[in-house]
């Protein structure tokens, strides 16, 4: 007798395994319909069933979370919602200037000789920073000044002669103004001696001395800078669209890279007039007090502009619940969960305000809230 070709046998056996394992996933699923209906092996359904039906008169116990009244409660932690003050913040990029600043230059050409600062010290009002060579002014007031005397004492004379008619009242009037002339003068020497001294204008730090003694300096020559720093104005750029929330007097918060975790309080001082065509942007002065000297004139600053500033309650970010569009807290009455719709508004780092739905003083949930159901109880590990 022939022998069964390999090619059939192997089709065999492709058949009868396609077909021991349709006949497997057939019993499987079976065997899972009968075991949710109760059709279990006797003893362990009839356990179950009577299990179920033991708890609670019949009806299924719940689990942590469930529902109300049973179960044991959920451990949470809450936090009483607070009233605070809250605002809405505009950040832009500032720059630092200096409440006076001045180039310290020369009236006229002039070789130092002396300087009475060092690089960086504070000077007072009037102090002397430079002094310049005098001697040819100093020569020109002691001619001035001898002048101005020998006009004053013909000015003396003609005008005791003039009663006696010795001298005409022409001649008279030609001395007084030469005395007059002479007078002038004398102020003018006296005004190019003081130029030789060169004084600090008003009260600040000096910068880097940028001359030497014997230098020539002339009137686009700077010697030095000179700053008041105690007020720090910060210049700043906001769009047009916020023009009408601007104000003197509103709030601004800074802070810069060179103090990583400090931040300076200022005020708005002033609005500027015009808005930037290009940038459609006006630009905003603020000043912020600077007694420890720690911003610099030309630094990079980050501001904050508080604006619309009022009280209102605000909640931990981790409170919230939000469901589709809405937004829900978990309120802590009674040993119980309570779900609550709320209304939210502004947002900070971690904070939300809550506009509507909560009460001062109500505790939220802030940890536990995925395990917690609407009326079921909770255990609060925030309070004793």
């Amino acid at each position: 007798m022939n022998s069964v070709p390999q090619s059939r046998i192997t089709l065999i056996a492709i058949v009868v395994a396609v077909l021991c394992a349709g006949w497997a996933v057939y019993a499987t699923r079976h065997a899972g319909r009968d075991a949710a209906a109760g059709m279990g092996p006797p003893g362990r359904g009839a356990g179950a069933a009577g299990g179920a039906a033991a708890g609670a008169g019949g009806r299924p116990t719940g689990g942590p979370g469930g529902a109300p009244g049973g179960g044991m409660p959920v451990p949470v932690v809450s936090q009483a919602a607070a009233e605070q003050a809250v605002a809405r913040e505009l950040k832009a990029i500032g720059t630092a200037r200096a409440n006076e600043a001045v180039e310290i230059t020369a009236k006229s050409s002039n070789l130092v000789t002396a300087v009475r600062f060092r690089d960086g010290e504070r000077a007072a009002r009037g102090a002397v920073l430079v002094e310049l060579d005098s001697a040819q002014a100093r020569a020109d007031l002691a001619v001035a000044s001898a002048a101005l005397t020998e006009s004053e004492s013909q000015y003396r004379r003609a005008r005791e002669l003039l009663p006696t008619q010795a001298l005409s009242k022409s001649q008279f009037d030609q001395i007084e103004s030469t005395r007059n002339a002479n007078a002038a003068r004398l102020d003018a020497a006296r005004a190019r001696l003081e130029d030789t001294v060169i004084r600090a204008p008003f009260a600040g730090r000096v910068g880097l001395r940028r001359v030497s003694v014997g230098s020539l300096v002339g009137p686009g020559t700077v010697i030095t800078t000179l700053d008041d720093t105690n007020v720090m104005k910060i210049d700043f750029a906001v769009p047009e669209r916020l023009l009408t929330s601007l104000r003197a007097g509103l709030s601004i918060k800074i802070d810069s890279t060179a103090y990583p975790g400090r931040r300076f309080d200022g005020r708005i001082a002033s609005v500027d007039s015009r808005v930037d065509p290009v940038s459609r942007a006006v630009m905003v002065r603020a000043e912020v007090p600077n007694g420890d000297g720690l911003l610099k004139p030309g630094m990079f600053l980050n501001v904050e502009l508080l604006r619309d500033q009022r009280s209102a309650i605000v909640v931990p970010e981790e409170s919230l619940v939000p469901d589709q569009s809405r937004q829900y807290v978990f309120v802590v009455e009674g040993g119980k969960a309570v779900r609550r719709e709320v209304h939210i508004g502004a947002r900070r780092p971690g904070s939300v305000e809550i506009l509507d739905g909560l009460r001062v003083g109500e505790r939220v949930i802030v940890e536990g809230t995925v395990k917690v159901r609407d009326g079921g109880p909770v255990r609060d590990l925030a309070r004793p």
